[in-house]
C-alpha cells in the first residue's frame, strides 16, 4: 500500500515536499537533589581512675601500763586527721578534628542518546507498461 498516492491529471503538475526529521539538541538545569550540611553533636560517657594524695596526721597511742603480760596482743589506738589532700579538677577544651569545606563543583560527562529519525524519499510506482524516459531522455527498459 502506497500512503498519500498522487497521481496527475491530463494537464496538471503535482508537487510536494519531501521532508526528513533533524535533531535539536537543547540543555536545561533541572533539580536533582537537595542538600542540608549541618553539624550533629554526640555525647560520650568517659570516666577515669586518677591516683589521689593527701596527708594525714596520724596519732598512735600504745598502751604503756604494768598489765604488759595480759594484753600483748592490743592493738595500738590510731587516730587520723586529714591535714591536705590532691583536688581533682576537670576543664574541657575544643580542639579541631578536620577541616570541611562545602563547595559547587561543575563537572562534565558525556551522555549518550539515541534516536531514530525518519525521512522521506520520493518513489515512483509504474502501472500497466508504459515507455519511460529518464531525464537524459534515453529509454529505460
Amino acid at each position: 500500500m502506497v500512503n498519500n498516492l498522487l497521481v496527475p491529471q491530463e494537464s496538471e503538475n503535482v508537487t510536494f515536499k519531501v521532508k526528513q526529521e533533524e535533531f535539536d539538541i537543547a540543555k536545561k538545569w533541572v533539580e536533582t537533589g537537595e542538600v542540608k550540611v549541618y553539624r550533629e553533636t554526640f555525647k560520650l560517657e568517659k570516666s577515669f581512675t586518677v591516683p589521689v594524695i593527701r596527708e594525714e596526721l596520724v596519732i598512735e597511742k600504745k598502751s604503756l601500763t604494768s598489765d604488759i603480760g595480759k594484753n600483748k596482743d592490743v592493738p595500738p589506738e590510731v587516730i587520723r586527721i586529714p591535714l591536705s589532700e590532691e583536688e581533682v579538677k576537670f576543664t574541657k577544651h575544643r580542639i579541631n578534628l578536620e577541616d570541611v569545606s562545602i563547595y559547587k563543583e561543575q563537572v562534565e560527562y558525556i551522555k549518550h542518546i539515541e534516536e531514530t529519525l525518519k525521512h522521506e524519499e520520493p518513489k515512483v510506482k509504474i502501472f500497466g507498461s508504459p515507455k519511460v524516459r529518464d531525464k537524459s531522455n534515453t529509454k529505460l527498459p
